[in-house]
Formats: structure tokens, sequence, C-alpha cells
């Protein structure tokens, strides 16, 4: 009899969501944020998807969110030309950073002491937030909006993909690009594992691993659909990548074939990360909704009960477990 991924369904958001980061594991436990086109990020636990609040500000699309380690602070990237950094134990505003257009992505360093972000007006910014009167540092370069930027390599370089096809790795101090990669088509996503300094980035239906300090690659896999997110587990063991075709793929990382794949959105995958520990992932959908999906279906965790064989009836006995009820906000 064979186990049935069944993934619990996050709603609450009306428009599509189009990013969503996890926290590092505090004394709480861990936590997800999401973005949404609706313009209220939301704030989750993590490992069940309960609702703990709604960020309220933003006047437009916002189409980045991240949250610090420690959870104790929240930062988002909207289309009202603004990103904004939030208290996450109390939701409160603390800050907003004017820009010059649409923000598309924001990165705390290791501290949180500094916020990186990066949009439309093709300008990589570095504010102090200890500072936040200052004039924040700008890093120039590409050629067309920047999509995403992270911090790399201790908080020391800065990696930027956008619009222009390339990904570029930068020297924190000198604001200068190290190495510029070209690609066929503009990188939809990237994501950066410290343990190890590998970058997983998605193009076209590709999706690809590099070594972060030297942009030289490890190894690319084409995957059956546009891609538009991947995300390695912590365990290096496999990865998983959602896209245009509504579902979510799982493969070897080894040997790159594909282990399972798994429909549950009605829309076009746009996010999806391993949570600290790697016992779930989650994905952001076109559809409005989050959800979490078992890295290994049947274990007991978080709203996920084992049920055994014994105990199932005979209405539900092609399923060998079942997760609680949707969650909603």
């Amino acid at each position: 009899m064979a186990m049935r991924q069944t993934p619990l369904t996050c709603s609450g958001h009306t428009r599509p969501v189009v990013d969503l980061a996890f926290s590092g594991i505090t004394p709480y436990g861990y936590f997800l944020i999401s973005a949404c086109k609706d313009g209220k990020p939301m704030l989750r636990q993590g490992d069940t998807g309960d609702w703990i609040g709604t960020f309220l500000g933003h006047k437009g699309a916002v189409w980045g969110a991240t949250l610090n380690k420690e959870a104790t602070k929240a930062a988002t990237a909207a289309a009202d030309f603004s990103a904004k950094v939030w208290d996450a134990v109390t939701g409160d505003e603390v800050l907003t950073l004017a820009h010059k257009h649409i923000v598309k992505c924001v990165n705390f360093t290791q501290d949180s002491n500094c916020l990186l972000t990066g949009g439309n007006d093709k300008v990589l910014r570095i504010y102090d937030l200890s500072k936040p009167e200052a004039e924040p540092q700008e890093i120039s370069g590409h050629t067309s909006a920047i999509k995403k930027a992270l911090w790399c390599n201790d908080d020391q370089q800065i990696l930027s993909a956008a619009e222009d096809k390339t990904i570029r790795l930068w020297d924190r101090n000198t604001g200068e690009a190290v190495k510029t990669l070209s690609f066929e088509a503009s990188v939809s996503s990237m994501e950066y594992i410290p343990d190890g300094e590998i970058l997983v980035i998605t193009y076209g239906r590709t999706i690809a691993f590099y070594k972060a300090h030297t942009l030289d690659p490890i190894k690319t896999i084409d995957a059956p659909a546009s891609i538009h997110s991947a995300s390695l587990h912590p365990d290096k063991d496999f990865f998983v990548a959602g896209g245009d075709d509504f579902k979510l793929y799982k493969y070897d990382y080894s040997t790159k074939e594909e282990m399972e794949s798994y429909k549950g959105h009605f829309g076009p995958v746009h996010c999806v990360r391993f949570s600290p520990d790697g016992e779930l992932y989650a994905s952001g959908s076109e559809d409005g909704t989050l959800r979490l999906w078992q890295t290994a279906v049947g274990k007991t965790y978080g709203l996920w009960k084992c049920v055994l064989p014994e105990e199932l009836s005979s209405e539900n006995s092609d399923a060998l477990y079942c997760p609680a009820a949707e969650i909603k906000a």
C-alpha cells in the first residue's frame, strides 16, 4: 500500500503568492513568511502553517519577503517603491526605505544589522539598519531589473540575478563585480546554501547548481516544464522544484533522477523552499495558496499524523495517513 503525499493548504492570501522564506530554528520553533500580490505579507508557524499575523502597510504588490535567522525581524519588498522592516514579534513597522522604483527583493545579513535590496531601478542597495537616516551604499552594473539578491561568503559578497539574463558576484567592500555569468534565459530564482557554499538557480526548464564563491558549475538538470523555483534539502540528498505545470518535482541530487512529482496547486508554482530542519518544503502559487509538503511521507510531524493500517476504516483504506484540515488565516 503506497503512502500518499497530502499537503497542508494555507489559505488567506487573495492574489498570487510570489515569494516565501523560512527563519532559522528558534526556541519557539521556526517561522514562514510569504509575499503576495495582495500587498499583505503573512507570518506563519513554519511546521504547521498556522497563521500568526499579517504585516499591514504596503500600498502595492509585495514581491519579496524574508525573516532574519532569529525570526525577530522581517523585511518586505514592494511595488509601492519601498522596502519595509518589521518587528516580527509585534508586527509593527520599524522602518520604511524609499526607493525610486519597484523593489523586488530583500535580504538580511547574518547579524541582522544590514539589509540588501534590489529591484526595477537596476541598483543594489545596502542599508545600515542602525543608521536608517544614512544614505545606503549603492552598487550598479546590471542593465535590467534585479529579480533576486543575496548575501554570501559571510556577508562579504553579494549574488544578484537580473532580467539582463546574468548572475553577478559582487565584492561588498569595493562594489565591484567579481564575476558575471550569462544565460540564454532570465534567471527565475536563486537559493544560497551556506553549508557547502552552493548556489541553486533556475532558468527556463533548467535547475543548475554552482559553487557560490567562484560561480563554477557543479551540475544542471532539465525539468519537464518551465521551472520558477528550486530548493536543495539541508542534507543535500535531494532537491525540489516547481513551475508552470502546477507540479512539485523531487530529484535525487547525486544521480539527478526524478524521484517523484506531486500536483496540488491549481496554478503555476512561483516559489519553493525547504524548512530549516528539512522535514517539509513550502510552495507558493499563482492560485493564492501556500502548501506544505512532507519530506518523509507518513512520518508524524507537525499536523501530520501517521495512521497505521489497522486503524484505517474501510472508507479511507487507500490512505495511510492524512493531515489536519486546511489552515485558514
